[in-house]
């Protein structure tokens, strides 16, 4: 059976929470492991969702022993690994093109199909496979699958079109085994990277520059296990956040990191909202006014696509007109038919919304096209007055650990229901 979401909302939330590790952060460090030859991984603080089984039974696939119990995993990469990825696993996340690096480096070879995941762009994987071609990989695309080479990767300097998260993540991993110095260029910033690098680093890798636009792996033989704790997911207690704002409500997010969100800090000071930031919480406080706001979804440390979604629930809200321009990827308005039909005044020009704000919504039957498109309809169904039925809830659960306790343990109305995988709203 599938699940749906039943909010009743229109009313202030109040309390503390704590954020949840950063599924960006554990899923690339997971990948990570496969680089060690018989060692063992311990990573703390990671997230129980959907994706991060996805990598689990991956890696087991390709003969990791992964165990995983509340928060803490643990990953023994024997000395023989499988390279080729079974097609099932793999279509279901666009993560799982975060092993093609690793099993390169590792086994010489690895049989990627590709990848799965939200239907927000194309999202192709192509810097990933010029990255690797520069590092010596030969790399031919058969049958909807990638199959690469090496006997073993040499360092070379990777300029990257655009700044890709994933690219870099795999460049990085297949780097640190790679024969000499790899130098990868207008690399990606995310500090889910820096929490890469840091594991690999205390793997034995030899990393320079991490967090900025140029990153300097000088490879080594062999790596060896270690522990590492994952980073707070700024995308997650950014939703909460909002979740205050919206509702006008009194929520703190603990356990973060509020210097990974200084994009969306400043756009909700920009709009008039009232926030105590602390050294690791963020507190929204009643009493404010959300006004109109524009902005535009870069690379970090710009305004993040992955809280695009979200702020636009909260824009409809604010008094004014508000633009939001999408730099990042090509489709990711899906959501924006959805939070009309709850009383939203969006209209889309090529990547351009422009929202005027209304004074109240109206709960309705709503459809999660994709994960952040998902967490949206959750702020809007918090906001509004009624009841807000959420289908295809398997899109949320994706990304937000424990969502429908955290709203109830701030006061909100909010459970899941089962339902007939093919229900949905009917319009």
């Amino acid at each position: 059976m599938s699940q749906k979401l039943v909010l009743r909302g229109n009313r202030p939330l109040k309390g503390t929470i704590r954020a949840q590790g950063a599924k960006n952060a554990a899923l690339p460090v997971m990948a990570s492991a496969l680089l060690l030859n018989g060692g063992t991984l311990e990573l703390s603080r990671v997230p129980d969702l959907h994706d991060i089984q996805t990598m689990s039974d991956l890696l087991r696939n390709l003969g990791a022993d992964v165990r995983f119990s509340q928060g803490q995993m643990r990953i023994l990469t024997p000395e023989e690994l499988d390279w080729a990825t079974p097609p099932a696993l793999v279509r279901k996340m666009r993560a799982s093109s975060l092993v093609l690096g690793p099993l390169l480096a590792r086994c010489h070879r690895a049989v990627l199909p590709l990848p799965g995941g939200c239907a927000i762009g194309s999202r192709p994987i192509d810097l990933h496979l010029k990255g690797l071609a520069k590092m010596g990989a030969e790399i031919r695309l058969e049958h909807g699958s990638v199959h690469a080479e090496a006997k073993r990767l040499k360092g070379a300097r990777i300029y990257l079109d655009f700044p890709s998260v994933g690219a870099t993540e795999n460049l990085l991993m297949a780097a640190v085994l790679a024969e000499g110095e790899t130098v990868i260029e207008n690399a990606a910033r995310e500090p889910e990277i820096s929490n890469l690098a840091e594991a690999l680093v205390r793997m034995g890798g030899q990393i320079e520059g991490q967090g900025t636009g140029t990153i300097r792996v000088r490879g080594v033989e062999t790596l060896h296990g270690t522990d590492i704790q994952i980073i707070p997911d700024r995308i997650e207690a950014s939703t909460y956040i909002l979740a205050g704002v919206v509702t006008g409500g009194d929520v703190t997010v603990t356990g973060m990191e509020p210097e990974h969100l200084e994009a969306l800090l400043a756009k909700l000071e920009e709009a008039g909202t009232r926030l105590s930031v602390g050294k690791d919480s963020v507190r929204t406080l009643p009493g404010g006014t959300l006004s109109a706001v524009s902005l535009k979804t870069l690379p970090y440390p710009g305004f993040p696509t992955d809280l695009q979604p979200q702020i636009m629930a909260a824009l409809c809200l604010a008094k004014g007109t508000s633009v939001i321009q999408e730099r990042v990827f090509e489709s990711r308005f899906l959501h924006v038919s959805e939070l009309k039909r709850m009383g939203c005044q969006i209209e889309l020009q090529g990547d351009t919304a422009i929202i005027t704000g209304v004074e109240h919504l109206t709960g309705a039957e709503v459809r999660a096209t994709d994960l952040r498109a998902g967490a949206a309809l959750v702020l809007a169904g918090l906001a509004a007055s009624g009841y807000t039925c959420i289908y295809q809830m398997g899109h949320i659960l994706r990304g937000y650990e424990m969502m429908v306790e955290k709203l109830q343990c701030l006061g909100g109305e909010a459970e899941t229901v089962p339902c007939d995988e093919n229900e949905g709203p009917k319009f």
